[in-house]
């Protein structure tokens, strides 16, 4: 038997030794088509080199492309399980022709491979042509050597191809394989065709034709070739069965949950264990390319696949979760083609386990009331919407999960009325907004919140991207177009631009479209806590509502802010295993030139304290470990150890972000909205600049990481470099130096200041600077000098009262025009006389007012210093009254 594998592989060896160019596989979320959910075809990712907007190094290539079919108009979910060839998840085996060779060479190479590399029999090949593609016809009969009977001509759509009402398209060519008169059905184009007889594997599309307004309008300058081949569908084929369920790969699956659920693929139970295998796929793959569950958008499609799913294991009558054991399965069949799925591996078995986990209690509860509202229903009858919308409402049970519940037992629901109980629901939550106290202008965006839902977020998984506008906002109010120069707030329908939150600043970049337009992001907000707004100013053209646009982050500044939001977590951590649990996070900023963290701790850091956690996050940052994310649910999240940011609001469910190793486990565990590094070593470098004091018991370090960090060490170093060439000393011995220097600037100011005072009091005046004066019975020494710096004068005063024995000293020292003045009693005289008494009494003389201190010692000051001789009189006068 040929294995899934095998067909893949020979697939592409065979177009590349063709000279095609083998192309990997892209991301299930389309890059280059907004309107997409996801990847549905294997032409997607070259659509734009199809239409001529991109050159590609190569003009032929071929691949193997991953695609789901889960949402939108190509939603072929219900199907899954039931029939032989339905998937929400596919490869899709194509080669491609840009403007290279065209039907005749296509026609060769599929006719070839077909019949010579895999040795298909040719008498169990039909074909299709668009009925007026003569050409086409003619190369099967020359080519394959078909007879006319087995090249059916169709006159429908289904032969015609087209990439939209404007743009290439051109006739189609189907491979139709005869399973045998065995099974009932008839040939393409028959009354019978709908049978599973004849089954398409391979289709070649001719893009031959450019339409505007679905209408054929020229011929494209350079025919190119589409195909595309269902790898599940061909390898029934090679492999001998009818069924894509009986294919080496599914059965590897069904075979892994039969095992875990203990039970076959059998009787009813079959659908369910082919629903499992399905999903399992689609699901991996999603969140393996960056899709977590939500409530919106990719992510609610995503949750969808993987509730029913779940309701399906729950069916079989798993006893605990069953989708994330069945992961190694999926990678043991599909890693060596896909090594995304072995590195995801963790990520996508912990999502997978987390969602069935909480999805089983909201299992058990809506089948119970579901059980309770229908248990009087007959076969036919019609659950009604009201009750529809409170399981969904009060107990978290999806409708599609109702509806799909209750198929099973004939059953209906009444959808008219779950959506009129949608919508009284969200009137309201608009009536409640409305008396929430924000200003009426920002209205705007709950209208659009109700009219659009939220903004799908993908620039986890990359930089760029397109998006359709879906309003423009002009001082306040929403426009249908704006022009060069103008400044305004777009929202699109996806964007990869981040919007500020939780600390981390939005990003910028720019904005283009075909009709040359361009704008540049100057900043995003988020508003209502799911419009992701960019704030743009038109650089070039005009744009209006209903464009496309080409949206390009500044991915250097964005990867400045994912270490400088990655390295906070790390930063928090070692905060709190050197100083505490106590530490919590107060606030922060996350920008792409620096990070600052504020955080509870009542003292200042010591230098040990900042050399140890700038030490330990970069003994993590080396250690280069891989950053993992989690979706779950915040109560699940704190529980596990996660710590919630400051200023995150936190709604049903939850990023985790986790980093590092420590002894006990996780270094970091955080609930984290923001964009992060995918290894701790692309934060390269972290240093810690500043810390300091916010309020009382808050502090803030400051700090840079990689090239910032190291800019900031070579101006430090720099520096050091000229302070050492000035004193003409090497970098390392500059501190001892500039030590040394110091040490020698202390002596000599304190050599200074002790000449400065023998000159001041050497220069004494006031009639007294050679001795004591008898004032009424009292030894009074007083003198007024200048320059003298008024912290000595205690000391001054301590020794004048020593030389005179018994008595009263005052000194007034005169500086830059005010006085400062000190008197002193000796001890014998305490009681009679007040040195407060006599400062008073000279510093009203000096122009001033009070003084103070203590009976024997007090000081005070004015601020007319030309008058010191009065304030020394105005003190012999105050003691004279004393002594009398």
């Amino acid at each position: 038997m040929t294995s899934t594998n095998d067909i893949r592989r020979s697939f592409l060896d065979y177009f590349e030794s063709a000279g095609h160019s083998r192309q990997p596989s892209a991301p299930l979320v389309p890059q280059n088509d907004p309107t997409l959910m996801f990847v549905n075809a294997g032409m997607v990712p070259f659509k734009n080199v199809f239409t001529g907007l991109e050159t590609r190094p190569y003009s032929t290539a071929v691949s193997s492309q991953k695609c789901v079919r889960a949402g939108g108009k190509h939603n072929d979910l219900d199907n899954v399980g039931y029939t032989a060839r339905h998937h929400t998840f596919f490869e899709m085996l194509g080669n491609f022709s840009f403007g290279d060779y065209f039907k005749d060479q296509a026609i060769t190479l599929a006719w070839e491979l077909l019949t010579g590399e895999w040795g298909l029999a040719k008498d169990r090949l039909t074909v299709t042509v668009y009925h007026t593609d003569d050409e086409a016809a003619s190369l099967w009969k020359r080519i394959a050597g078909l007879p006319e009977e087995r090249i059916i001509r169709i006159a429908t759509k289904d032969n015609f191809w087209a990439m939209g009402p404007d743009g290439p398209s051109g006739p189609c060519s189907e491979i139709f394989f005869d399973h045998g008169d065995h099974i009932p059905g008839g040939p393409p184009g028959s009354p019978d065709e709908d049978g599973d007889r004849f089954v398409e594997i391979w289709n070649l599309v001719f893009m031959q034709h450019l339409q505007e307004n679905d209408v054929i309008v020229s011929d494209l300058p350079k025919p190119s070739i589409d195909t595309g081949m269902g790898l599940e569908r061909v390898a029934a084929v090679l492999q001998g069965v009818h069924d894509n369920y009986d294919t080496d790969t599914f059965k590897a699956l069904i075979h892994a949950s039969e095992e875990l659920t203990r039970t076959r693929a059998e009787g009813e139970q079959k659908a369910s264990h082919r629903v499992i295998a399905d999903h399992l796929r689609s699901c991996s793959f999603l969140i393996a390319d960056g899709v977590l569950p939500a409530n919106e958008g990719r992510g609610y499609v995503l949750r969808r696949i993987m509730r029913r799913a779940m309701r399906h294991a729950h069916l079989l009558g798993a006893a605990e979760p069953l989708m994330h054991r069945l992961v190694p399965a999926l990678a043991a069949e599909m890693g060596a083609a896909y090594p995304d799925l072995i590195r995801a591996q963790p990520l996508i078995e912990a999502t997978l386990r987390q969602e069935e986990t909480r999805f089983r209690q909201t299992l058990s509860n809506g089948l119970r009331l579901l059980d309770e509202a229908t248990a009087t229903m007959g076969e036919g009858g019609t659950l009604p919407g009201e009750t529809a919308f409170k399981l969904y409402d009060t107990f978290g049970f999806p409708y599609d999960l109702t509806e799909d519940a209750l198929r099973a037992q004939g059953l209906g629901v009444d959808r008219a009325g779950f959506d009129a109980a949608m919508a009284e629901q969200k009137a309201r939550a608009r009536a409640a907004w409305k008396g929430s106290g924000q200003a009426a202008s920002e209205e705007v965006w709950f209208d659009l919140v109700e009219e659009h839902g939220a903004t799908e977020f993908t620039g986890y998984a990359g930089h760029d991207g397109e998006g359709v506008v879906l309003a423009i906002v002009r001082d306040g109010a929403r426009v249908e177009q704006a022009g060069e120069g103008e400044e305004v707030q777009l929202l699109l329908n996806q964007t990869p631009f981040y919007a500020e939150s939780g600390g981390q600043v939005g990003d910028a970049g720019k904005l283009s479209s075909l009709n040359g337009f361009e704008a540049d992001v100057q900043d995003t907000s988020k508003q209502l806590g799911k419009l992701h707004l960019l704030r743009a100013r038109i650089a070039k053209g005009s744009l209006k509502v209903g464009d496309t646009l080409t949206q390009k982050v500044d991915e250097e500044r964005r990867r400045a802010i994912r270490a400088n939001h990655s390295a906070t977590h790390l930063l928090h951590a070692a905060l709190r295993h050197r100083l505490g649990a106590h530490v919590t996070q107060k606030g922060s900023l996350v920008a792409p030139d620096r990070l600052r963290f504020d955080f509870a701790h009542n003292s200042a850091l010591s230098p040990d304290d900042l050399a140890a956690i700038e030490a330990e996050v970069n003994a993590h940052i080396r250690h280069n470990q891989p950053v993992s994310t989690r979706l779950m649910s915040p109560d699940e999240a704190i529980a596990e150890g996660a710590m919630a940011l400051f200023g995150e609001k936190y709604g049903d469910e939850v990023r985790v972000l986790s980093m590092g190793k420590a002894d006990d486990g996780t270094y970091s565990v955080e609930l984290c909205g923001g964009t992060h590094v995918t290894a701790l070593g692309d934060i390269a470098l972290f240093k810690i600049v500043s810390e300091s004091a916010v309020s009382s018991g808050v502090r803030r370090i400051e700090a840079l990481t990689g090239e910032g960090a190291r800019q900031w060490l070579i101006e430090r170093d720099n520096r050091l470099r000229a302070i050492a060439a000035s004193l003409k000393a090497s970098p390392e011995e500059a501190p001892q130096r500039v030590a040394a220097m110091a040490e020698q600037v202390r002596r000599l100011e304190r050599e200074l200041a002790d000449a400065k005072r023998q000159i001041a009091l050497g220069g004494g005046s006031g009639g007294n600077a050679s001795g004591p004066e008898d004032v009424a019975g009292i030894q009074f020494l007083g003198r007024v000098v200048e320059g003298l710096d008024p912290k000595n004068l205690r000391g001054e005063i301590d020794a004048m009262k020593k030389q005179l024995g018994s008595g009263a000293a005052a000194l007034i020292a005169v500086n830059d025009g005010r006085a400062s003045v000190a008197a002193g009693i000796t001890s014998d005289l305490m009681g009679q006389v007040n040195a407060v008494d006599l400062v008073k009494a000279a510093v009203a003389a000096l122009g001033g007012q009070g003084g103070g201190g203590r009976p024997d010692m007090a000081q005070g000051g004015g601020p007319d210093g030309s008058k010191a001789d009065q304030a020394l009189t105005a003190i012999r006068e105050a003691l004279a009254k004393v002594s009398a």
